[in-house]
């Protein structure tokens, strides 16, 4: 790192957002939701108005934000952010809820961070020094059919009907296929130990795009999402599932004209691009517990679709202009897999060890894994496998689920349990190993330079929650990633440093 100011930073931050998934962008920091608790009752007294029986929650937070990281050039980024939440939650019976979530922001960048001040995409990325508009984080109405059947008849279901439209958070399985924030509704059924969740909506526009190649890809990203997951419950600890998820680029409209020969006003040498990326995905697994300890979850994925293939010719070895390339439409065929195991230790400290496994394909002639600028090459099948979910993988390196194999061992503790002051303080460590499932494919860092290696480096990364109050909470995060030989980009140790302070009221 160029700047060596980690070991006297003591700055305090809201851990209101979240690692990116492989790009570094103020827009992708926003996914740790806060945890409300729901009133269940099982009979409601009709007679009773309607003000005496909802139950009305609401309240806020206020953070003030700070981060440095060292990017893919080795430049260290420092944000200070001020982020304001408020939310307000009304509950009729326990079978109507009503959820409201706003948010407004104020980023502060050390000079030349922000995104945008460097490289290709400038105009679409740069957020400056600036207030963020209030937006609705979340809003959601949900209706609970069992739960109403008990309220106002008095019996009960064997099975039960949730509906819930809106602003939502849809998370399935593990997450690696399906993890984002959507404009649209989930209806979810159950009977006996059947249970099936189907849903169907749009990304929130400002979203980050997996394609950071697109215009506007950090902030206006439109991708429509239809499936269904059915799950059954083999026992009271084992669960195994299937689903299918169809996932619609309406993206399309979107182009970049690339200047090859560096003539503005010449349009004879400009690479045209257009974007078009509809993928579906079967997949199986499982999740549950082999006794009293140890917790597991499988998620296994296969992915097919359609896609356009890469836009932009290399020069050639001894020079010259990029040129155009003819885009096709070429078939996806790709694959992933998540493994999690965690072993439970139930002594008072509450420990836990965790073991993870990552699994996903890459395409060999691609530039980029998830581009579709160095993209696919026309005439081939893509193999890479690219979804919207949303997995840990470290926060100094947490490359694409893309061409990838991560191993991740990990141990928390809660040292002081019979402390007044520091009961509720957690310590924990993760450490990453990464590296390429195909050699000769390139990560989402590469463009075009690509050997033969398949290690990509290791990352410890150390955590520190503490839940100093009830409206109090401190959080720390560190990691550092160390290149190995298959990372092109540079060869540098990579830094990530996270602090911060939630106040609730």
């Amino acid at each position: 790192m160029r700047q060596r100011f980690w070991l006297g930073t003591a700055a305090l931050v809201v851990i209101l957002v979240r690692p990116a998934a492989g790009q570094f962008d103020i827009g992708d920091y926003s996914r740790i939701l806060e945890q409300i608790d729901r009133n269940t009752r099982l009979m409601a007294h009709t007679e009773v108005p309607v003000g005496q029986r909802a139950l009305l929650r609401y309240g806020g937070t206020l953070s003030f934000d700070f981060l440095a990281f060292d990017d893919t050039n080795q430049k260290t980024h420092v944000l200070r952010q001020t982020t304001m939440t408020g939310h307000a939650q009304l509950n009729l019976d326990g079978a109507h809820e009503f959820f409201l979530r706003a948010r407004t922001s104020y980023l502060d960048w050390n000079t030349g961070d922000s995104f945008g001040e460097s490289g290709p995409f400038d105009a679409r990325t740069d957020h400056g020094d600036d207030w963020v508009e209030p937006t609705l984080d979340r809003g959601h109405y949900r209706f609970d059919l069992r739960r109403a059947l008990q309220a106002y008849e008095g019996r009960t279901i064997d099975g039960n009907l949730v509906i819930q439209g809106g602003r939502q958070l849809v998370h399935w399985a593990n997450g690696l296929v399906l993890s984002q924030e959507i404009d649209g509704g989930e209806i979810t059924v159950s009977i006996g130990p059947w249970t099936l969740e189907t849903v169907a909506g749009r990304t929130r526009e400002s979203t980050t795009d997996i394609d950071s190649s697109r215009p506007g890809y950090s902030g206006d990203t439109k991708r429509g999402f239809y499936g269904g997951m059915l799950s059954y419950a083999l026992t009271p600890r084992h669960r195994p599932f299937v689903y299918g998820l169809v996932q619609q680029d309406d993206n399309t409209s979107d182009t970049v004209v690339t200047d090859a020969n560096g003539t503005p006003g010449d349009p004879t040498d400009d690479i045209v691009t257009r974007f078009d990326y509809d993928s579906w995905y079967v997949g199986a697994g499982a999740t549950g517990s082999l006794g009293d300890r140890i917790a597991y979850g499988v998620e296994i994925v296969y992915q097919g679709g359609e896609g356009l293939s890469n836009s932009l010719g290399l020069p050639p070895p001894g020079g010259g202009p990029a040129t155009q390339l003819v885009q096709t439409r070429e078939d996806i065929e790709a694959f992933a897999a998540d493994i999690r195991i965690e072993y439970l230790f139930a002594d008072e400290n509450r420990t836990r060890l965790g073991f993870e496994m990552i699994l996903a394909s890459g395409d060999d002639d691609r530039l980029t894994t998830t581009n579709t600028i160095g993209g696919n090459l026309s005439g081939t099948d893509d193999d890479a496998f690219n979804a919207f979910g949303l997995l840990n993988t470290g926060l100094a390196y947490f490359p694409n689920v893309s061409n990838l194999v991560v191993l991740r061992v990990g141990a928390s503790t809660y040292p002081f349990p019979s402390s007044p002051l520091f009961r509720r303080l957690q310590v924990g460590t993760n450490l990453f190993l990464y590296g390429k499932l195909d050699a000769d494919a390139p990560t989402n860092e590469d463009f075009g330079v690509v050997d033969d290696e398949r290690y990509l480096g290791f990352e410890p990364d150390l955590y520190v929650n503490w839940q100093v109050a009830s409206d109090l909470a401190v959080v720390l995060r560190y990691g550092v990633f160390i290149p190995g030989d298959a990372v092109t980009a540079d060869h540098d140790e990579r830094h990530f440093f996270f602090s911060g302070v939630t106040i609730a009221f």
